[in-house]
């Protein structure tokens, strides 16, 4: 296939009236042919965008344990943009996942979009800082667990509260088993999650939300951050989990290499306003916003991908450009997924076509 007339966007790379080719799922050429298969008149075209934490969308939950619904949840993610995918769990009885990781395997294979492994969001959290994770489940760390889940599929992030006891060294075993670990759903001062560096923690899950503040005495999660490079952080760009202006401060002094922009998107995401639930939590979604009926707190977000990357350009003001890699790179390189990211020779052919709007024009996984 030969895509011409498209204005490309990648790190690295802002190219109008370019085509590209793809040869067996790959791409070939970025070059200039002026006829093709696919003439994309000027518009945007970008690297698919990989969500990293996504629970579910339209009705459908990765812990429905249901391949029907897994099917339900890429095909509406590709309406998004989103080529590769890590379906995300909730904290549930053990026999719970392991039955979810299960079903997850035997769905991947024949999956519409990239599913190179699973996020598990909990069990192994703070109780006290649950938010919308049932805190009937949550549990201490158990590596045996961890790895049979491992052992069923790729779990290839683990979100974790890392001041509980037994968190530093199922650290330090999940990254020796290739797993990312990133800091969740957490009471952890500044200088625990630094000790938790040292042991392989990585990330910072939905960056801001059920985390240690900042505090002027007590910097906490979210000033360490800010201040440590080796974090890469996890944004919700809905505006709600983050206000526009916190948003605003996260790209003026992050470095664009740490942050990941993800949907944390629920059953709730594609529906009208109603009754849901959410890992056995009865939930409430009004104008939009999921929140739980017991406390009012946020319960994941019905967010669509493209729409986040919308906010951040227009919030931020900078080009796409220089936003690019938060959507796709970035992620790709920190969890290790080869040839995926960019637009350029060798690299998959994972691509989504923009409008003006930002609405989805078209999404190509492996060039289809």
């Amino acid at each position: 296939m030969l895509l011409t007339n498209a204005h490309i966007i990648s790190p690295g790379l802002d190219r109008e009236g370019a085509s590209v080719l793809i040869e067996n799922g790959q791409i070939k050429e970025v070059a200039n042919h002026t006829s093709g298969d696919l003439d994309l008149d000027g518009k945007m075209l970008l690297p698919g965008f990989i969500d990293i934490h996504s629970h579910g969308a339209d009705g459908a939950d990765v812990c429905d344990a249901s391949g029907e619904s897994l099917e339900h949840i890429a095909q509406t993610k590709l309406k998004e943009g989103v080529t590769t995918w890590l379906p995300t769990t909730l904290t549930q009885p053990q026999e719970k996942l392991v039955e979810i990781v299960h079903t997850i395997r035997d769905w991947a294979a024949s999956a519409p979009l990239n599913i190179p492994g699973i996020h598990l969001e909990g069990p192994f959290i703070n109780r006290e800082q649950a938010g919308a994770q049932n805190p009937q489940f949550v549990r201490p760390p158990d590596l045996n667990e961890l790895q049979e889940l491992h052992q069923i599929f790729p779990a290839l992030i683990l979100s974790l509260a890392p001041e509980i006891p037994g968190a530093f060294n199922i650290i330090r075993e999940a990254s020796g088993m290739g797993i990312t670990t990133s800091a969740a759903h957490t009471q952890a001062d500044y200088a625990t999650v630094m000790a938790a560096t040292g042991y392989g923690l990585k990330h910072l899950t939905h960056f801001g939300n059920a985390m240690t503040g900042l505090h002027h005495r007590e910097i906490g999660v979210v000033g360490a951050g800010f201040l440590e490079d080796s974090l890469r952080l996890e944004l919700i760009a809905d505006g709600i989990h983050l206000a526009p202006k916190m948003l605003e401060l996260i790209f003026s002094r992050v470095p664009r290499e740490n942050i990941m922009l993800i949907t944390d998107s629920v059953s709730a995401s594609w529906q009208s306003d109603g009754d849901t639930s959410l890992g056995g939590l009865e939930v409430e979604i009004k104008d939009g916003i999921a929140r739980l009926k017991s406390n009012g707190a946020l319960a994941g977000s019905t967010l669509r991908y493209n729409q986040g990357l919308k906010r951040i350009h227009e919030i931020t003001g900078e080009p796409l450009s220089a936003i690019v890699a938060t959507t796709s790179w970035n992620q790709a390189t920190s969890l290790g997924l080869p040839n995926t990211g960019k637009i350029e020779s060798g690299f998959r052919a994972d691509l989504v076509i923009l409008e003006e709007s930002f609405e989805i024009s078209r999404t190509l996984v492996g060039g289809k």
